[in-house]
């Protein structure tokens, strides 16, 4: 079955049921996913123990493969039987709808809503970041926040600043209009806005060095972090205003660059299906990644080569995100265009997820998920890189140090200097 979420069927826990009955026997015949991520182990371990009947399953053993799977994607593009192969698979999005039933029917918790509604969030702790990062370090609080709200006490939890990225980019002086050609807008995201800043200085800084005339228009978060606590209504909501922003500009000749891997991934593939109009497709089709679009200007020979210093080594973590997207190695490209530049690639997933890790639960798991990559980041002569904002909250727990975005290590090869 499609993911419609206008549909009743989809609602219907007896429908779901058998639809989870389907994909899992499905998954079962296939194995290719075996040790891809906790669902599947924990998936083919219980079919195992039915003789691989996926009916016998429990509805508690159906809720643990559900709760385990942290929508990385990666099993998209590896699957055999996605659409349009008449099996019509989507293992994501069918754990995704069962999620959002089990919400609907039992109710989301308090912690969740605030976990989800990035950016009310953001908007008090940037009120009082200081004392939010104290909070946030301090283990008594912590245990408190274990206790009352799920958030496992050693989790290493994003920074707030004073100043968010939007607040900076309406106070900068007007910015350049460019060589005309060229035309951006930045979809900066939640994470950058509130957490990274730097990352979306860093990203203006670069399009404006290479005569892209960039705007920021009106946004919201993009919607994921409602749907990651099954509140799909709220998620809508955020989509809604996206689109009628975002689709103005597109009319305009921008497209949309986005520097994170989740948010560009939402806006390509779960826009339209969250909310199937004209003007959702229109953004769909215009959006890009900020590192494919500058890879673009390259094959355009749009892109300034006049960097004003080396890179160096490099060991960059490709996110899942990114996989899904199946738009190869555009950050990897983008870097070995710096001159003295040699950079190493790691597939895989961190373990962070967003919200899943954060929680209790999950935590243990999440870092058994990274310790590959926590491995491949660990040198300490090589400059660690990864497009995910979350993943490199994640590699700094699992290493002590924390990659930078793709954008900042351009930034610093053009010399340009990232404003405070």
């Amino acid at each position: 079955m499609s993911f419609d979420p206008q549909s009743p069927a989809f609602w219907d826990k007896g429908a779901l049921r058998k639809e989870l009955e389907r994909v899992f026997d499905i998954c079962y015949g296939c194995t290719l996913c075996h040790t891809l991520c906790p669902s599947f182990v924990s998936l083919f371990q219980m079919m195992d123990e039915n003789f691989g009947d996926a009916t016998s399953l429990k509805d508690e053993q159906m809720k643990r493969v559900v709760d385990q799977c942290y929508q990385c994607k990666l099993c998209d593009p590896i699957c055999p039987y996605v659409p349009p192969h008449e099996w019509d698979i989507d293992f994501p999005r069918t754990m995704m709808r069962a999620s959002l039933v089990e919400a609907r029917n039992e109710g989301v918790s308090w912690a969740d809503r605030m976990m989800g509604d990035t950016d009310r969030a953001g908007r008090l702790a940037g009120w009082v970041a200081p004392l939010v990062n104290w909070a946030n370090r301090n283990p008594f609080l912590r245990r408190l926040m274990e206790k009352y709200m799920g958030i496992h006490r050693d989790r290493l939890l994003p920074t707030y600043h004073g100043q968010s990225f939007a607040k900076w980019m309406r106070r900068r002086p007007a910015a350049p209009k460019g060589n005309g050609q060229e035309k951006a807008a930045l979809f900066y995201t939640c994470t950058v806005n509130y957490n990274e800043p730097d990352i979306g200085k860093a990203a203006v800084g670069v399009l404006e060095k290479n005569g892209v005339e960039c705007v920021v228009p009106e946004q919201q978060c993009c919607g994921m972090p409602f749907i990651d606590v099954g509140l799909l209504d709220e998620a809508v909501k955020k989509i809604e205003a996206n689109v009628a922003s975002l689709s103005e500009v597109v009319r305009r000749g921008y497209k949309i660059v986005v520097p994170t891997a989740s948010c560009s991934y939402m806006l390509k593939q779960d826009y339209p299906r969250m909310l199937p109009t004209d003007d959702t497709r229109l953004v769909a089709e215009n959006t890009m990644d900020l590192s494919e679009y500058l890879v673009k200007l390259h094959e355009t020979d749009k892109l300034d080569l006049n960097f004003s210093q080396g890179a160096g080594k490099i060991r960059y973590h490709q996110p899942c995100h990114l996989k899904a997207q199946d738009i190869g190695f555009k950050a990897q490209e983008l870097m070995q265009l710096i001159p003295d530049s040699e950079v190493s690639r790691m597939q895989c997933c961190s373990g962070h997820d967003g919200t899943w890790s954060v929680k209790k639960e999950n935590f243990e798991a999440s870092m058994q998920v990274g310790r590959p990559l926590f491995k491949f980041m660990r040198p300490e002569d090589a400059c660690t890189v990864t497009d995910c904002p979350l993943s490199a909250v994640q590699v700094e727990q699992g290493t002590g140090r924390k990659p930078v975005h793709p954008i900042v290590v351009m930034a610093r090869a053009y010399g340009i200097e990232v404003e405070s």
